[in-house]
């Protein structure tokens, strides 16, 4: 049996698997059962661009096997038609292909999950502050351009207008699995409004993405935390900042800590800072799995290494680099005005040709 052989089989495997859930979902025990309804239409929306794309696959082999019979029992004209239309779906088909082994890499469960996004400045003093708040705005808008909504947990901010840290959760259809491939350390190269003399600076600021957890994925064990309250800082009026409503949570086992102080409420701060801590816990074991792999086999986007610098911002050239893909753009003032779809599904096509060829080797 062909590598080919096996494809298609999972392709009518998965096509039936479609039809399947359409009938189950229409079932009066399903439909009353929304628990079960939701997870059953996540899945059959999930499988339907592989339904949709196996069945322009099977007329297409049903297409090429009548033409392959005309030219084969015709004679003259008709047979030169019938051989061209032939060689034009041969090709077709062959184009296909390639799309349908994406379509069938196993996506990962944690892509459809809502991403907490972390970003703070490093390198480059209140420089590297303003670049952090230019992200901020860069997915804010992206999110905003997909659809999608924006919670804010937690801010820092720095001076001029710029951001020390921000943490915020974005929701919305396939939000981790977009943003996934953003987390690593952001470069710019500019002359900063504050550099008198008109020379380019380099600041740099880390970016965090990690799928927002679910209880049942972290059991926190109580005894494993330490709390502690302080009085907020900063801006958010008079309440915030004469009352103990800030916290600040140490996950003792790993060190970890989260603090969180935009709500006025002690306990919404509590729990946005749990929220966050479950968040990074789970996304800490994750990239140990993914550091696992990429022991395994070389990869380019997928260590979960977030010290790494993975992009830069080139002001002076008008230029964003990937450096993980050698992906180059010069539209930087458009990407960080949020147009990032070109660069988001560049990574993406990368991460599925690393899953295509880790299942293949």
């Amino acid at each position: 049996m062909t590598d080919w052989d096996t494809l298609e089989g999972r392709l009518r495997e998965a096509a039936e698997r479609y039809e399947a859930l359409a009938r189950r979902m229409a079932e009066p025990e399903v439909l009353s059962d929304m628990a079960l309804l939701r997870d059953l239409a996540r899945e059959h929306s999930a499988l339907e661009p592989v339904a949709r794309a196996a069945a322009r696959h099977f007329k297409l082999l049903d297409d090429l096997r009548q033409a392959r019979e005309v030219a084969a029992e015709s004679e003259g004209e008709l047979a030169e038609m019938a051989a061209a239309e032939v060689a034009d779906l041969e090709a077709e088909r062959e184009g296909a292909r390639e799309e349908l082994r994406r379509l069938l890499v196993p996506k990962d469960p944690l892509d459809d999950r809502p991403a907490v996004v972390e970003i703070r400045a490093g390198t480059g003093g209140d420089e590297a502050a303003l670049f952090a708040a230019d992200l901020y705005r860069m997915y804010a808008r992206f999110a905003q351009e997909s659809g999608w909504d924006v919670e804010l947990i937690s801010t820092s901010e720095g001076a001029l207008g710029g951001l020390k840290e921000i943490v915020f959760v974005v929701r919305g259809s396939d939000a981790y699995g977009r943003l996934r491939y953003e987390s690593g350390v952001h470069r710019v190269q500019r002359v900063p409004e504050t550099e008198s003399q008109g020379r380019l600076h380099t600041s740099a600021a880390t970016v965090a993405v990690l799928p927002e957890a679910e209880e049942v994925d972290i059991e926190i064990d109580p005894a494993d935390l330490k709390i502690d309250v302080f009085r907020s800082s900063g801006p958010g009026g008079q309440s915030v900042n004469t009352t103990d409503s800030a916290v600040r949570i140490t996950h003792a086992p790993t060190g970890l800590v989260v603090s969180c102080q935009d709500e006025k409420s002690q306990h919404k701060n509590k729990a946005r800072a749990l929220k966050v801590l479950r968040s990074r816990l789970l996304d800490r074991l994750v990239a140990e799995q993914e550091a696992e792999r990429a022991r395994e086999r070389r990869t380019q986007v997928g260590t979960g290494d977030r010290s790494m610098k993975i992009r830069t911002y080139n002001f002076p050239q008008n230029r964003v680099t990937d450096h993980r893909i050698h992906f180059t753009s010069h539209r930087l003032e458009a990407i960080l005005a949020g147009d990032l779809d070109e660069v988001v599904e560049a990574l993406r096509l990368a991460g599925t040709e690393e899953r295509m060829a880790a299942g293949a080797g």
